[in-house]
């Protein structure tokens, strides 16, 4: 066996590994290796997906070399590995963005807790994306619960908690309705392992009684990933998840956890199900128009949103509305856009969340849009890429969600069905009309100069549940005074510069995730 082919399996390890080192390391240092050990892990990824791309074939990593049903199995191709690496690419940006108010948001003896919860979550992300055992996927479903849970409530305010509190109850009822499908599964197939109960549903699948059952297992599966992800209604756990976060938590929960129980649901579709039984079942057709109704309630609960960061939140429901429509679609261009979009969105939404709280910081520590007016002439860079952030989820050219949006068209048109070719190109115009509102709004409050004079007052805010003061001002001309910083700009200037490849090169991605497709059956 090629040495290359453990690689999987090492970035599961590794990280695991690197969680319980961190609990012994001061709060520094556990920073540091964090981030030493992150390279390491895009170094093996980007490995496995030369090889995969060079070869033209995905392999299975059999553990302790014992067969089904006592072995375990991990699975690499083009898909797997290109999503790991830009999971990592955006976790490892995150973490170093969000320095400035991890140092600040959180108690100093609990930083290395912190990493300890993100290098777990790390793991629970590379088990998902590898796993080729369903089973094994709820097993890492769960430490992903959990871990977000924990980076969540870490910032002790009393409306984390309420948060983390919520957050958690969603998740344990979507992770119970996932196990009751899982076990629904193995009732039917005997296996947990992907590829043989791929196998026996195809059998069963021509018995109308077995079909009726499988069916109300997935859909029992898919309402649990659903609930997890925020797929409307299931996203009014989503504002204050992403809002009282501290930013880098903000931008893992919202860019790589959801993203991580779609990708989970759709690898069931493909490689658990079969993507021909799966587009014969009604689920699809309901999964298309959640998606639509979650395009149009999420961009109108943006916009009507009073602050930044529930706005930025409410659109994310907005943006997983349009991957579920995207498998809802069906076709391998369906697929496609909802696999780019996957991308395409975890690369601006954590470019939006770490820098929101930047430009909060000139405005006497408040994200209500009363207080951020002319905040991006305050903080030219963060304003800089929150423009960035802005245009590509109204859908402008050049960056990734101009791309995103046109390949949902396309596949619109390739769908073969007229009913949904004119309700997605009708929800696409709305949905971009909204977008555009909402941030074009946003854009011009924080470069419309302020004039209110308020900027000389000391203003104190209180978190509301616990009444402790959040944020203490004079005036911000000290934020302003610190001039480059290289821990923010750098990684935010990363994040821009892949959403515009993306942007201007999205036949390259696209190229990928097509390929990968071809050998995720």
């Amino acid at each position: 066996m090629e040495f290359i082919r453990n690689f999987p399996l090492f970035t599961i390890v590794l990280s695991l590994f690197s969680g319980v080192l961190c609990m012994l390391l001061p709060a520094r240092k556990a920073r540091n290796y964090t981030l030493v050990y992150e390279c390491i892990l895009m170094g093996l990824v980007s490995a496995v997906l030369f090889y995969t791309v060079r070869t033209g074939q995905s392999f299975t990593y059999v553990m302790g070399e014992f067969p089904a049903p006592w072995g375990n199995e991990i699975r690499a191709g083009i898909l797997e590995a290109l999503i790991a690496l830009v999971f990592l690419v955006i976790m490892f940006v995150s973490l170093i963005a969000g320095w400035h108010f991890l140092t600040t948001d959180i108690d100093g003896s609990k930083i290395n807790l912190y990493f300890t919860l993100v290098n777990l979550l790390t793991a629970a992300l590379m088990a998902i994306i590898w796993t080729n055992d369903i089973f094994t996927g709820y097993v890492f479903l769960e430490i992903l619960t959990l871990t977000s849970c924990g980076i969540l409530i870490v910032r002790e305010l009393g409306r984390t908690t309420l948060a983390a509190v919520r957050y958690m109850i969603m998740n344990l009822l979507g992770s119970g309705l996932f196990l009751m499908g899982v076990v629904l599964l193995y009732d039917i197939t005997g296996q947990l392992l992907m590829v043989p109960m791929q196998e026996t549903v195809s059998v069963i699948s021509h018995d109308p009684r077995e079909m009726m059952t499988l069916v109300l297992s997935l859909m029992i599966l898919t309402i649990g990933l659903s609930i997890k992800s925020g797929l409307f209604p299931f996203h009014f756990w989503m504002p204050d998840t992403y809002g009282w976060a501290t930013p880098s938590s903000a931008a893992i929960l919202s860019s790589l956890v959801s993203k991580a129980y779609i990708f989970l649901l759709f690898k069931i579709y493909f490689r658990c199900i079969g993507i021909g039984i799966f587009e014969q079942m009604p689920i699809s057709r309901v999964l298309f128009i959640l998606g639509l109704g979650g395009m149009f309630f999420g961009s109108v609960s943006a916009l009507l949103a009073a602050n930044i960061d529930r706005m930025i939140a409410f659109s994310s429901a907005a943006q997983i509305g349009y991957i579920f429509m995207g498998i809802g679609l069906g076709g391998i261009e369906g697929y496609t856009a909802a696999m780019f979009h996957i991308i395409a969105h975890s690369l601006t939404k954590s470019l939006l969340f770490l820098t929101a709280p930047r430009l909060a910081e000139v405005s006497g520590s408040s994200l209500l849009f009363g207080r951020i007016t002319g905040s991006a002439l305050k903080r030219r860079d963060a304003g800089l890429f929150f423009l960035a952030g802005s245009l590509s989820m109204i859908g402008i050219p050049l960056f990734a969600g101009f791309s995103s949006k046109l390949l949902f068209a396309f596949a619109a048109v390739s769908s073969g069905s007229e009913r949904k070719w004119l309700l997605t190109m009708i929800m696409l115009a709305v949905s971009a009309v909204l977008n555009a509102l909402y941030f074009i709004r946003t854009l011009i409050r924080i470069y419309t100069l302020d004039r209110s004079g308020s900027s000389g007052k000391r203003t104190t805010f209180k978190d509301a549940a616990t009444g402790v003061v959040i944020g203490d001002t004079a005036d911000q001309a000290a934020v302003q005074s610190k001039g480059f910083q290289a821990d923010y700009v750098i990684p935010c200037a990363v994040l821009v510069a892949a959403n515009v490849f993306l942007g201007l090169f999205s036949w390259v991605v696209v190229g990928l995730i097509e390929r990968g497709l071809s050998m995720f059956g």
